[in-house]
């Protein structure tokens, strides 16, 4: 199970070998030994690419719900030992990369011992892994509205407008939204949570942004909108302190920041582990 567990995590019967540190011929006859005792084909290969089918699915599910026992067992018995050791995996959107590493040196001091797997994902891969409880907690900024969660409010999330540093706004201390009506825009990729953000703001005051580019990554965006391509929508975490140093300036425009919020969550009758418990606690002390 731990075999398929890696194959459908990685997509590839090599990287699950190299992964779990076995051969690769080992792990084609463990799932062909499997595939024969359910008495149906697990997985399929699509170009290069390896994917699970309905059967492999609902066995890798049931693999995760005891994996994710044998784990809270381990970790519940360390904690009476006195210990805190053990695995938590946490899901978190892209943007959430630039502040939480940041709040993990305490934390390590306190709980060396604790191996922390982190997945930086766009939106849909954040709720895709929720939907599938993948996890032990999720981070991101516009949780899905037709999951029943636990949600803890965690940090602000402003979003700012930002624009190359020679933008004839550039020193203009108030813009009005008219100011910027004929610039284009730069944009995070539809799905995202500063994109969904971002349409609720031009629903709200009836914008038709002209976007240029769609991009998928902060990173990409600030290096577009520092090359003259557009004004872009971006969180604040996502900038340095000093944003001229990127070749950046952020444009005082009227009704922003657009405010909203990080969240921490899980699905809603999921049992943290002991790890994941003090984890969240720690997150909520550094907010």
């Amino acid at each position: 199970m731990k075999i398929l567990l890696a194959v459908a995590e990685h997509g590839s019967i090599t990287t699950a070998a190299q992964t779990l540190f076995v051969t690769q011929p080992t792990v084609s006859m463990q799932l062909k030994a499997m595939s024969n005792e359910v008495g149906l084909d697990l997985y399929e290969v699509i170009g290069k690419r390896v994917f699970l089918t309905a059967a492999g699915e609902a066995i890798a599910q049931f693999a995760r719900l005891m994996q994710d026992e044998i784990d809270f067992l381990d970790q519940t018995i360390s904690a009476i030992k006195g210990h805190t050791q053990g695995r938590l995996r946490v899901a978190l959107a892209s943007t959430a990369k630039y502040f939480v590493p940041r709040m993990l040196g305490s934390f390590y001091k306190q709980y060396p011992d604790i191996d922390i797997a982190f997945e930086v994902l766009n939106r849909d891969g954040v709720v895709s892994r929720l939907k599938s409880n993948a996890d032990d907690l999720y981070i991101m900024s516009v949780p899905p509205a037709d999951m029943d969660l636990v949600k803890h409010r965690f940090l602000d999330n402003p979003l700012v407008i930002i624009a190359p540093a020679d933008h004839r706004l550039a020193k203009r201390k108030k813009i009005r939204l008219q100011d910027i009506q004929s610039d284009m825009f730069v944009l995070r990729e539809k799905g995202s949570g500063t994109r969904l953000a971002c349409e609720a703001f031009f629903t709200k005051f009836d914008l038709r942004p002209k976007v240029r580019l769609e991009l998928g990554s902060n990173e990409a965006i600030k290096q577009a909108v520092a090359g003259g391509l557009g004004l872009a929508i971006i969180s604040l975490h996502a900038l340095p302190p000093d944003p001229i140093s990127d070749g950046l300036v952020i444009l005082p425009v009227d009704n922003f920041p657009i405010h909203s919020n990080w969240w921490i969550i899980f699905p809603k009758g999921k049992r943290l582990s002991p790890i994941a418990t003090i984890f969240l606690e720690h997150l909520q002390r550094c907010s």
